[in-house]
């Protein structure tokens, strides 16, 4: 369903029309949702969740959030190092001792978290443009634990000195989590509950298993039409750096948790969203685990998987949040950034 209400009015009542529309052009399946001024305004579901069930997709629908779990890692380390159990300039090395030895020594933790460690990278996105493409060297079935994750973090060739400059890290993320996992004691899975979604009220966010999801998680389908999903391309549990599924309704009260200041402090939070890296000339902005609009205050998280793609975009000060996830490799990311413009016209 698609609510406008009082606070939509300067959109001239045209919102729900106009989300139809782009979600018909571009031929999305999921669910979208938009907040303004802190109320939902718009909630829609699309297409299927289950083909050969013909399970409509609906609003409660689990989706997949594929690299959208690097911010609950972020916000799970940030926790700790709020708690003095961890801290920005510790090394990896002093946590992983003797594994991964080709890690540089001097890689931090916050290295870590801004994509600047210059670890080697087990799917670099600057090689592997096609995530359908990419092969794990590991059955997907063996990674379902943190540490089962070493076999396939091994063995990269660091790619430049610590510190040098922005690159994208897959590996980086699930390195994160194998040293929270450590320090803490706690499962990585069991830890993002206590420290996220717990005090955010995400009820129904969590690292499940892809041969055995739920009755309400969408199945990631590669192809517009067909029976294929992802359940080969992926790890069967996600971690560090993906994998978390979620709820569009979970997603917001994550914002909103956030910038309340209760999942880590205000101050931590200005932190994590304080511009750190640009990811190339003209392109967004990185903060802790966060993107962060190339000007203004806007706030995202991104992701894409074989059969998984989504987006969520806060704007503290003006006022909108909104939220796209889809079981199709394709059509999040269009659909997101014609809903941005939508909204800018708010100005």
């Amino acid at each position: 369903m698609c609510e406008p209400v009082g606070v939509a009015r300067d959109l001239d009542g045209t919102l729900d029309d106009a989300v139809d529309a782009i979600v018909a052009d571009v031929g999305f399946t999921g669910v979208v949702r938009i907040d303004l001024d802190g109320e939902p305004v718009c909630r829609r579901a699309y297409g299927l969740a289950h083909r050969g069930l013909a399970v409509a997709n609906t609003l409660d629908t689990q989706f997949g959030l594929a690299s959208g779990a690097k911010g609950f890692t972020a916000l799970t380390v940030m926790s700790m190092v709020e708690r003095a159990e961890l801290a920005l300039d510790a090394t990896a090395r002093s946590v992983l001792g003797a594994d991964l030895p080709l890690i540089d020594d001097r890689v931090t933790v916050e290295q870590l978290l801004l994509h600047r460690s210059g670890i080697g990278d087990y799917f670099d996105e600057d090689v592997v443009t096609e995530p359908t493409d990419h092969v794990l060297t590991v059955p997907v079935h063996e990674l379902a634990t943190t540490e089962q994750y070493l076999a396939v973090l091994d063995g990269h060739p660091t790619k430049f000195p610590p510190g040098e400059r922005f690159s994208y890290s897959n590996g980086g993320y699930v390195v994160l989590a194998l040293i929270a996992e450590r320090v803490s004691g706690v499962p990585f899975h069991d830890l993002v509950a206590q420290r996220v979604c717990h005090p955010a009220g995400m009820h129904d966010t969590a690292f499940l298993r892809s041969d055995e999801l739920p009755g309400r998680a969408a199945i990631g389908y590669l192809h517009d039409d067909g029976l294929r999903c992802n359940v080969l391309h992926l790890p069967v549990r996600g971690n560090g750096d993906g994998g978390i599924y979620s709820t569009a309704a979970d997603i917001h009260a994550l914002w909103d948790a956030f910038f309340d200041g209760r999942i880590v402090s205000p101050a931590t939070v200005a932190r994590m969203v304080m511009p750190s890296s640009e990811a190339s000339a003209g392109a967004m902005r990185f903060g802790l685990g966060f993107w962060l609009d190339e000007v203004g205050d806007g706030v995202s998280l991104h992701g894409f998987d074989p059969g998984v793609g989504f987006v969520t975009v806060h704007h503290p000060s003006r006022h909108f949040a909104y939220t796209v996830m889809t079981n199709k490799s394709r059509g999040a990311w269009p659909v997101g950034e014609r809903i941005g413009a939508l909204l800018d016209t708010r100005g």
